[in-house]
């Protein structure tokens, strides 16, 4: 998507996060995040709204960490939280677009993965804030979420850090029902690899991988099918707004929710 596209997705969902947080109120529990309360939720996406703000700003080439809880309350959090997502858009929108600073997953420039970054960044944590407060969950688009599904994938979990492995090799299928969004992620006991498949085929490639050296040769398949905001929240272990189908080993769906947790 392009980085303008996305400092608009990140304006947008920043104000219905606050919006959703004041209609549920900040002792709220958040049933996404069940150790957090909306007071935690908040002080958490406005601390890594100002800790990018830092970077767009003041072109930091190294990493350093997130500013101290705020130590906030009620009417308060909420003006100081606000505060800071305008401070974030406003950076991203003044900063030029050969920025050179810091980053910490692939991105075509420094500015497009913090704008990327953090309109997704806000968009879940939003999605959490309305969770809590009883009502329903906005939309995301397709494209948005398509975007979100390869950020994660190619992202996050490319990284060694990732915590998803099977004991097996496995391959958990990922189907687009409004989008040409499709994913093979195979599994196994090394780093998983991900893959886009050819929407237009009429049968799924063969796996690759250990399963094709001989031994081992039987390789566990699930496939999730539903839109692809669906998919991009279930993805994140949030409840989606319709149905996700779950077909093939359903214990292989259970392996990412139970390890796929970004930490």
């Amino acid at each position: 998507m392009e980085t303008a596209q996305l400092v608009e997705i990140a304006q947008r969902e920043g104000a219905l996060l606050a919006d959703a947080a004041e209609q549920a109120g900040l002792e709220a529990r958040v049933p996404s995040c069940p150790e957090w309360t909306v007071h935690d939720l908040v002080a958490h996406t406005g601390r890594v709204h100002r800790w990018a703000t830092e970077f767009l700003t003041q072109a930091l080439t190294e990493p350093h960490r997130p500013p101290q809880d705020p130590q906030l309350a009620g009417a308060a959090l909420l003006s100081w939280f606000r505060s800071g997502h305008e401070g974030l858009v406003q950076a991203l929108r003044a900063a030029p677009v050969d920025l050179e600073c810091w980053t910490f997953l692939p991105g075509s420039s420094p500015l497009a993965f913090w704008a990327r970054r953090q309109a997704h960044e806000t968009a879940v944590h939003r999605v959490d804030a309305e969770l809590a407060a009883g009502g329903g969950v906005s939309p995301l688009a397709p494209e948005f979420a398509a975007d979100g599904i390869a950020e994660l994938l190619t992202g996050f979990h490319a990284r060694g850090r990732s915590r998803v492995h099977a004991p097996r090799p496995s391959v958990l299928r990922l189907v687009g029902t409004d989008s040409e969004t499709r994913w093979a992620i195979r599994l196994s006991a090394d780093p998983l690899a991900v893959e886009r498949e050819d929407p237009s085929a009429t049968t799924a490639p063969q796996p690759t991988g250990p399963a094709d050296q001989g031994q081992d040769a039987e390789v566990a398949e699930c496939t999730w099918t539903g839109t692809t905001a669906d998919l991009y929240l279930t993805l994140w272990n949030r409840p989606p707004s319709g149905e996700v189908r779950t077909t093939g080993d359903a214990s292989i769906a259970a392996l990412w929710r139970e390890t796929s947790a970004i930490v």
